[in-house]
């Protein structure tokens, strides 16, 4: 955890978490990890993106010069990647070969490529959840020819493996990732912000460039938008993945519970279970 000079962070806990702002969409399931979250701990819990996804025109995806059916497999690491390939597909007017291979960073993305083609267990290949898990399984064809659809803004661990292994690619960038108008908030001040990539942080100080942060604890998912919370001089409250926490909403309530403990704010029935 980094705390700056200019805001200390001594008393900066002793506040309980009564309101929290999700940089994400909010889930389509009634019942989900956050609405548990609040519904334990009697806290607000407001969603709104941050990121918007925009498609790049298929006119000046043509301009790349990138031909799609003249590679043998595609890489898919997002169901946005998905949504955007098939979007240039259909407007190119190209039907996927039978023999195309796919490859997908999870099998919830593979399920959901299910909603443009029919699978074949024999053209799927698919990861465990990260994208290193992929790699191993790419390893293993190396005679294919790879496209890789993708936002202009993206990790290089792909790329760099490729590279690294010679392994035959295209980068295609299909979509774009920006900063969503926000402008109808007219500020954000909530107990806890929750970001989940370095895109969100940009957004931000794009909507709100005079934000300070006071006593608002920032969490953070993923080693990237760790760094970027740091590099933006933002104090880090709350890091997620944890061997103890591996989700958003359960370092959250880790934090939640550590400091309403130090405080003897939990009740005795939440003591107890904090045991």
């Amino acid at each position: 955890m980094a705390e700056s000079a200019a805001q200390p962070g001594s008393d900066r806990h002793a506040k309980p978490i009564r309101s929290i702002l999700v940089t994400q969409p909010k889930p389509t399931n009634d019942v989900s990890p956050y609405s548990l979250l609040a519904e334990k701990y009697g806290i607000r819990v407001d969603f709104r993106e941050f990121i918007d996804v925009q498609g790049v025109p298929y006119k000046e995806f043509r301009k790349d010069k990138v031909n799609i059916l003249e590679h043998t497999a595609v890489i898919f690491t997002s169901r946005n990647a998905v949504d955007h390939f098939f979007r240039i597909c259909q407007e190119a007017k190209l039907e996927m070969p039978a023999e195309m291979k796919y490859f997908c960073i999870s099998e919830q993305t593979a399920n959901y490529l299910q909603k443009y083609i029919v699978l074949r267990k024999r053209k799927l290949f698919v990861g465990q959840r990260t994208a290193a898990d992929l790699f191993e399984v790419i390893k293993k064809h190396k005679g294919e020819k790879f496209l890789y659809p993708c936002s202009d803004i993206r990790k290089d661990d792909l790329p760099e493996f490729m590279r690294a292994n010679n392994l035959k690619f295209t980068e295609a960038v299909i979509y774009r990732t920006v900063a969503s108008d926000l402008s109808d908030l007219a500020e954000v001040k909530y107990d806890c912000l929750a970001f989940f990539s370095p895109s969100g942080i940009s957004s931000l100080f794009v909507n709100f460039p005079d934000f300070t942060q006071d006593g608002t604890r920032i969490a953070a998912f993923g080693p990237t938008t760790a760094k970027a919370v740091r590099d933006a001089n933002l104090i880090l409250d709350i890091e997620a993945p944890m061997p103890n926490a591996p989700s958003m909403t359960g370092a959250i309530e880790a934090y939640i519970r550590q400091h309403a403990a130090q405080s003897g704010a939990l009740t005795g029935k939440d003591k107890s279970a904090s045991h």
